[in-house]
């Protein structure tokens, strides 16, 4: 990706905090470090580290969730679901908290966020819906966990396939705490992409169309 260095990271950050975001999630050591020096609001800080025997891959271990803490997070996102995984979400919990920082766990059902609560967690986020087979596999967000999460006095955060206001809108109306836009912000090549499809399907249905007269 022509924007995945960090200094180019750190602006995107800069940018969005001057179009009033409330705070940031950034992935990678690098990354946390460098959005640190330049953006003194809240940071969601992860690593993704795959390997091992395990699906699980961010934040998975307590020395990541260390490492995460020293390069400047104020809030530790790990994943928290249900599979087999190299540090238990309990553990987790526990090193974020002894550490002075919030822990944010990823989940991908109803009963992951819940447990995830029962062992520590500060808040849920939506994240891994779609992520894990046994989730619902969606093209826009996970509404129906969001109002699972509510209904059982789950506090989350709304993160996944939020493409447009009205989605963020949806998730406030449905008891996000607040909404995190990946993609639909920080991505301009699939920002393109979806004006380019688009474009594309429109293109292909007037030919269609005018191929039928």
């Amino acid at each position: 990706m022509p924007l995945a260095e960090p200094a180019h990271i750190a602006a995107l950050a800069r940018t969005v905090v001057m179009g009033g975001a409330g705070g940031v999630r950034i992935e990678g050591l690098d990354n946390i470090a460098a959005v640190r020096r330049v953006v003194d609001r809240p940071m969601i800080g992860l690593v993704k580290a795959r390997g091992g025997e395990t699906d699980v891959y961010i934040t998975p271990t307590l020395a990541d969730a260390l490492a995460v803490i020293a390069a400047g997070a104020d809030i530790v996102a790990f994943d928290a679901t249900h599979r087999a995984r190299p540090a238990d979400v309990a553990a987790l919990c526990a090193v974020i908290r002894d550490q002075g920082r919030l822990s944010m766990a990823d989940v991908s059902t109803a009963d992951e966020g819940k447990t995830a609560i029962e062992a520590g967690a500060d808040i849920i986020s939506t994240t891994l819906s779609g992520y894990t087979p046994y989730s619902r596999q969606l093209t826009e967000p996970d509404f129906s966990l969001m109002e699972e999460l509510s209904a059982r006095g789950v506090p989350f955060a709304a993160e996944g396939r939020i493409w447009s206001t009205a989605h963020a809108m949806r998730a406030f109306e449905l008891g996000a705490a607040f909404v995190v836009i990946g993609g639909a912000i920080s991505r301009p090549d699939a920002i393109t992409r979806r004006f380019v499809d688009a474009v594309a399907d429109t293109s292909a249905h007037q030919a269609r169309g005018s191929i039928s007269r």
